[in-house]
């Protein structure tokens, strides 16, 4: 299994269904609600949240009404492309987002990103690489290493800034997190650094405590982007996670990780749906060029099998 195999199985199964029932006639509901059941299931299978499956089905059962297939020619086309718009306009009001592009807009140097999630998201090599897509782009970088609460943390994040030449600010473990991202911060100024990055710990989201410290570093910080990572692998577990976050600290985009080994497809779906952030990238490999940018368009393509439609 691939990327995305068992969702984009389930819409070519839906499409397969449409196109064998079609006549010349419009579309009725009645010819297509049998199969979207079957596809409702598949979804909710696929780590599709329920409310996002529903909206999902609703969109593509009043994009499909509206079709009317020709008599001869291909009507596979004609059903994909109204599934396409579909599930397109159900994701208009989701922007996407250019990292590059919204450094640029908002004209800020240091431009301070803070990345947020729990231990095993991949946060920590999410972070290597986004520096090493900006360095590559001619852009500088620093890291703040303000998981000053798990033992290793430090040393992971030296690890991957000794491959990349990458300096870290960085204090004693047990230390106060937010003075870490302070000193960055006044490092970045004085040497003129494009890019900082802060690395958060691992918070669980249940812990009150921990959750005060993120928001006690958002303040400090003022992070021009708060970027949530979330592990694809982990379905609607990442929803819940990153709704509870959001009552502490703003998430402005998200990152997924692990996506490569996730066939399902559904959590990415649902994350967009729910949270109404944009994705910047998709984590696809272990290493740092093993980021994949992000857009609607082509998620929605690469779901439906349909990579090659213009």
């Amino acid at each position: 299994m691939t990327m995305f195999d068992k969702i984009r199985s389930a819409f070519k199964k839906t499409a397969d269904a449409i196109v064998s029932s079609i006549s010349e006639k419009e579309l009725g509901e009645k010819e297509i609600e049998e199969v979207l059941n079957d596809l409702m299931n598949e979804l909710l299978e696929y780590d599709v949240a329920f409310e996002s499956a529903e909206q999902v089905i609703n969109a593509i059962r009043s994009g499909l009404i509206k079709v009317r297939a020709p008599r001869f020619g291909d009507k596979t086309a004609v059903v994909n492309s109204a599934i396409y718009e579909a599930m397109l306009d159900l994701l208009r009001d989701i922007p996407d987002m250019d990292l590059i592009q919204d450094m640029q807009t908002k004209g800020k140097r240091p431009y301070i990103m803070m990345y947020l999630g729990p231990n095993g998201y991949g946060k920590t090599t999410t972070i290597a690489k986004v520096t090493k897509y900006l360095m590559d782009r001619r852009f500088s970088v620093v890291w703040a290493a303000a998981d000053t609460f798990r033992a290793g943390a430090i040393e992971q994040l030296e690890g991957h800034s000794e491959k990349l030449g990458v300096k870290v600010i960085k204090h004693q473990y047990g230390a106060d997190p937010a003075a870490v991202v302070y000193d960055a911060v006044q490092h970045a100024q004085s040497k003129r650094i494009d890019v900082v990055m802060i690395d958060t710990a691992g918070r669980m989201h249940t812990d009150k405590n921990l959750m005060e410290e993120i928001r006690k570093i958002h303040k400090v910080a003022t992070p021009d982007l708060s970027v949530f990572v979330a592990d694809a692998m982990m379905g609607n577990e990442a929803l819940e996670i990153a709704r509870t976050y959001v009552k502490y600290v703003p998430i402005n985009a998200l990152i997924m990780t692990k996506v490569d080994a996730y066939p399902k497809g559904g959590s990415v779906l649902t994350l967009l749906m729910e949270l109404k952030r944009p994705i910047l990238f998709m984590g696809t490999g272990q290493g740092y060029d093993d980021l994949q940018k992000f857009d609607k368009s082509s998620f929605i393509k690469q779901l439906l099998g349909m990579e090659g439609m213009q």
